[in-house]
């Protein structure tokens, strides 16, 4: 069964109820037709369901007005937050402009990623007592922790300070858990990722697997997290093992797709260039009733990144882009940067000269300035034929790493010199017909930000590199301060989780 389709599976059947104020007769019935948490995982095919669950929250990365891919790019130098206006989305705003406080924060950004590591901690903790094969145990824990792993990398690049649990805790202890040291958390990220890639396949099946980790995708996320914890040596190992051959296949068929355009068909799912990717579908029916509470599963990016009532005239030659909400307009600094590079006609979609030519209209949101982030853009031909509303359930993939991205990380982990780390530079740069360009850190940077733009990587890129505070001076960043996100205060409430510095 494909992971693509199966995650409309409702693991709202797994119920654990939590009563307030109720009467020991009422606590005493017992319900009938559903699961409680102890005795759901009888069976192989109930553990597969949990696994499923841990799966669902990597959709974070898309999925919801609240998704990864906006949130950071608004707080990168690359992009207005955009939007109808200051106060369409006071979370994303407050971050893009740098008056986020522990108040305005969206607290699904620490709640999401925390209840993923919950459904992998309850799962790791029941699989050595179910029944079941034990080539699937084995492969069920590896992913489970590889899961973990990439919940703890999210929370810990955001927040840098967080509790380390790394297993189930009863109710009254969560208020008791004290955070732990970053040294601490990123030492438990390796290792749940060091022992889970060996027991994953190379590659996985993509006509029955398509979306689950393999070891590859496990190595290319632990070189990640070497390199964002200083081991340099470490990462360009691991991802040595993921790129092979710049500009060939790699031992686990790895290869940079050879149209950049091809990256951003909505068709083109798990290619040659994909190591890590979410899954969206129209299967959910997605409808606004339900939508950004775990139920929907469609791409919410690509409605945020579309422009207000978009019109084209009877004559343009202009795309017929589905209409959206402005969110994540580029900057005029970054079409400075990039108004010259191949990659230019698939990153934006330059709807300031199709106005000025007449070809269309549309409705300015906040700070426009006519260069919409074309990689989410769908066109109205995208939009889906079955249940549901349209603007919810768009298709479109989303990669979390790709091969371009670990070719450039591999690049810098090698220090950004010698003859590897400047064949990895010119495969990327190859791709799109552009010529060599001598390999340094910054030359790595700068191709990271053209290659990867309004992919949601450019703000941590600024951080983990120390050019954070230079870079977004003028949005409002404080060296010292805003490396970090504030902790939500609800998470602060009658716990002994503490503040980060400054807020």
């Amino acid at each position: 069964m494909k992971l693509r389709n199966i995650k409309n599976l409702v693991f709202g059947s797994i119920l654990v109820f939590a009563f307030t104020s109720c009467t020991k007769e009422f606590l005493d019935v017992e319900p009938k037709g559903t699961y409680l948490e102890e005795n759901y995982y009888s069976n192989e095919n109930q553990a597969y369901s949990g696994l499923i669950a841990i799966y669902d929250v990597l959709g974070k990365e898309s999925k919801g007005f609240e998704n990864m891919v906006t949130m950071m790019n608004a707080g990168s130098d690359d992009h207005h937050a955009g939007g109808g206006g200051p106060d369409d989305g006071a979370g994303i705003h407050a971050f893009a402009n740098y008056t986020i406080t522990a108040s305005n924060i969206p607290a699904s950004y620490w709640n999401d990623y925390f209840q993923g590591i919950f459904r992998a901690n309850v799962l790791l903790s029941k699989l050595p007592e179910i029944p079941m094969s034990e080539g699937n145990r084995t492969r069920f824990t590896a992913e489970a922790k590889a899961l973990r792993a990439y919940f703890y990398f999210q929370l810990v690049r955001m927040f840098g300070n967080i509790p380390l649990i790394v297993e189930p805790l009863p109710t009254a202890e969560i208020y008791n858990v004290e955070q732990a040291s970053k040294e601490a958390v990123y030492a438990q990220i390796e290792t749940d990722l060091e022992e889970a890639k060996n027991s994953l396949p190379d590659m996985v099946n993509l006509a029955t697997e398509a979306g689950r980790f393999s070891k590859g995708a496990a190595q290319a996320l632990l070189g990640k997290v070497y390199l964002y914890n200083g081991k340099n040596s470490q990462a360009a190992a691991e991802l040595a093992e993921v790129n092979g051959t710049p500009g060939g296949t790699s031992k686990y068929g790895y290869r940079l797709l050879d149209d950049f355009a091809d990256l951003w068909d909505f068709s083109n799912t798990f290619n040659s260039e994909s190591i890590l990717e979410t899954t969206n579908t129209n299967q959910s029916n997605a409808d606004w009733s339900f939508w950004g509470s775990g139920a929907d599963e469609g791409n919410s990016i690509n409605i945020m990144v579309g422009p207000r009532s978009y019109v084209r005239s009877a004559t343009s030659t202009a795309p017929d882009f589905a209409p959206g909400w402005s969110f994540n307009v580029f900057t005029d600094e970054f079409f400075d940067v990039i108004e010259n590079d191949p990659r230019f006609d698939e990153t934006i979609a330059n709807l300031k000269a199709y106005e000025e030519a007449g070809e269309i209209e549309y409705l300015y949101g906040d700070k426009d300035t006519g260069y919409y982030l074309k990689k989410f853009m769908p066109l109205n031909s995208d939009a889906t034929t079955g249940g549901g509303v349209k603007e919810l359930n768009y298709q479109q993939h989303v990669y979390m790493i790709r091969l371009a991205d670990t070719y450039l990380l591999e690049a810098e982990a090698l220090g950004g010199s010698g003859a590897r780390a400047q064949a990895l530079l010119d495969a990327v740069r190859a791709r799109v017909g552009l010529s060599p360009v001598p390999v340094s850190l910054q030359a790595i940077w700068n191709e990271r930000r053209i290659e990867l733009a309004g992919e949601g990587h450019r703000w941590f890129d600024l951080v983990r590199t120390g050019n954070a505070a230079t870079a977004l001076a003028d949005k409002g960043f404080v060296a010292g301060k805003n490396e970090v996100l504030p902790i939500p205060l609800r998470e602060m409430e009658n716990t002994l989780i503490v503040q980060n510095p400054n807020y």
